[in-house]
């Protein structure tokens, strides 16, 4: 049997409430991350006189350049994708040495959570935060890699089926931002509500209220075709992505609303 590897447990990365679902399981938060379509990426600015933190709307993708066949359950780095003049890039090409500070955040919502009383509703979801340290993918080879595996992440095997590779124009407008995981950790609540004593045992209550787990799962919608392309047949890597896609997240979302995962 494999080993398990962890993110180690400090201050910054501790999940303290409900510790029971959370993990720091390399694999498991790693996932949640690939399977999340739009991950949010903060840092604090520079600017003494800006007291807020910047969040940013990202597409990225766990990876390893120095060791491509690493799995999930490795030590990995988040690759993001970003536009050469944007504030992040700005600021990362500001910390050349020590690299920016990061903190990824992603979030699966699985299924709506119906309790007997509004304080004890919930959410289903799958939940993971990294942190770490930002640089510029300076080496082509790596950059154009890290291209590759981010589009093929949004749809697989896009990459082969599209005008490549980018031209130097393309090349020079893209940044990807390699961030160097230093810690991390996840949270994921599946199940059933979870109501107290003293509500499960008034029986006007049980007789009244319906309880339960309206699941949630996105779904991939039929192709529409558009654009200048001439290609009105959906093809098939497009029609095998939307299936799949359908069928893993319906299958999770339905399982984790009647069971522990």
């Amino acid at each position: 049997m494999g080993r398990t590897l962890v993110y180690p447990k400090v201050q910054k990365n501790t999940i303290h409430r409900k510790d029971f679902r959370a993990t720091y399981d390399l694999s498991t938060i790693h996932s949640i991350i690939n399977d999340t379509p739009v991950l949010h990426v903060s840092f604090n600015s520079l600017d003494p006189k800006d007291p807020f933190p910047t969040i940013l709307p990202m597409i990225g993708i766990m990876g390893s350049f120095a060791f491509p066949s690493a799995d999930l359950n490795e030590p990995l780095d988040c690759y993001l994708h970003g536009y050469v003049s944007s504030g992040i890039m700005k600021q990362v090409r500001e910390n050349p040495e020590s690299g920016l500070a990061i903190t990824i955040a992603a979030t699966r919502v699985d299924g709506i959570v119906l309790s007997l009383t509004p304080n004890s509703h919930s959410y289903n979801y799958r939940s993971a935060v990294l942190f770490g340290y930002g640089s510029l993918v300076d080496d082509m080879q790596e950059k154009l890699w890290a291209m590759e595996m981010i589009t093929n992440s949004v749809v697989p095997g896009r990459w082969d089926q599209t005008r490549t590779p980018p031209d130097k124009a393309e090349m020079a407008s893209t940044t990807i931002l390699k961030v160097k995981i230093v810690n991390g950790s996840g949270k994921i609540r599946t199940g059933g509500p979870g109501d107290e004593k003293k509500d499960t045992e008034r029986e006007d209550l049980l007789r009244r209220v319906f309880t339960g787990v309206v699941p949630m799962w996105e779904t991939v919608g039929e192709p529409v075709a558009g654009g200048a392309g001439r290609v009105e047949q959906v093809p098939e890597h497009l029609r095998a992505f939307r299936d799949d896609t359908n069928k893993v997240n319906e299958k999770y979302a339905k399982t984790a609303a009647v069971e522990k995962i």
